[in-house]
């Protein structure tokens, strides 16, 4: 089917977006050294979800695309305890952290079925 969009290319976008968002978002932040080290670990972590999504797209081989998607889910996992931290901290009002959690355990969750479904 050609109309039907490509589901790899959406959640490539999808998790690209997070990461933009994030880096966007936490840049408006006053500086404060705690928060300067989490905010960099965040950033990291952010980036690297969206780019081996973004790999795991191109993999040669099933092997390559487990291996990927299962860094993918460690990334989001990571970046999911740095907006946790960031939100027990208070370093960033919740309101701010609330739509970017929903979609960072939304492809948390996306993501570890779909590795669910590559292992069966």
């Amino acid at each position: 089917m050609m109309d039907s969009p490509d589901y790899n290319t959406i959640f490539a976008s999808k998790t690209k977006q997070l990461a933009v968002t994030i880096i966007k978002e936490l840049s408006k932040q006053p500086y404060n050294e705690a928060f300067s080290v989490i905010r960099k670990q965040i950033y990291r972590s952010s980036t690297s979800m969206a780019a081996n999504y973004r790999a795991m797209c191109r993999a040669r081989s099933k092997a390559e695309r487990f291996s990927k998607i299962s860094i993918v889910i460690e990334e989001t996992d990571e970046t999911l305890f740095w907006l946790e931290m960031l939100e027990e901290l208070e370093y960033v009002q919740k309101t701010i952290l609330t739509d970017i959690k929903t979609n960072t355990e939304e492809i948390l969750k996306v993501t570890s079925s779909y590795r669910k479904m590559l292992k069966e």
